[in-house]
């Protein structure tokens, strides 16, 4: 069992300047001018002048999931002969909601029970594997399903669990207005789905 309370940003953002970002950085700062002058404000005075290169360059590292390989994060596993649940709860993240551009935020609960040959992956993999899906334009549901279908084709465990509590500022900032309220949506695949390794999962993950 893991507890991940950190997650180092700076390990995106190295990877996307050694690299060279994909991102076309010029034509995110042109469109944030005419954002800003639609609203009725002035991109050129001297507290924005420079934002538009600010959210460039954000949008490079909120969004550098995009061009991140899953598979690159889990190709590196260790033969250790264990065959029970491996659980990784308490990651934090932050995502952006496809609908709004606006961030949700939340925990990741990520379980697996290895496969046959007993082989793992680091528990800082699982991390860093939230990070890649996260990091792209998302909505709560596709993110687990991503995350869970990830572990099964990259590490063929027997089964596997995520779940993911979030709250969404498009719900707190604009709308119905709710700060505080948390969705919850989990995802589940192979030895899992069974009926007491699904309880046994969810009591690892709702016991603080």
């Amino acid at each position: 069992m893991g507890s991940v309370t950190e997650f180092d940003d700076e390990v995106f953002s190295a990877a996307l300047e050694a690299a060279g970002s994909p991102v076309d950085q010029p034509r995110i700062q042109r469109a944030v001018r005419e954002i800003l002058a639609a609203i009725g404000e002035d991109p050129d005075r001297d507290g924005l002048v420079e934002t538009p290169k600010r959210v460039a360059k954000a949008y490079a590292e909120f969004f550098a999931g995009l061009h991140q390989d899953p598979a690159e994060i889990l190709s590196t596993t260790f033969e250790i002969d264990h065959e029970e649940l491996v659980l990784v709860k308490d990651i934090p993240f932050y995502s952006t909601c496809e609908h709004h551009l606006v961030p949700f935020h939340g925990s990741a609960h990520i379980g697996y029970i290895p496969s046959a040959e007993g082989r793992v992956t680091g528990l800082s993999k699982l991390a860093r594997l939230v990070e890649v899906f996260a990091r792209r334009p998302q909505v709560q549901e596709r993110l687990t399903t991503q995350i869970v279908e990830a572990l099964m084709t990259h590490l063929q465990p027997k089964g596997a669990i995520v779940v993911i509590e979030c709250e969404h500022m498009c719900m707190s900032m604009r709308g119905v207005r709710k700060p505080g309220a948390k969705t919850v949506t989990s995802a589940v695949r192979g030895q899992v789905r069974d009926p007491a390794t699904r309880a046994e999962a969810m009591s690892l993950i709702l016991g603080r």
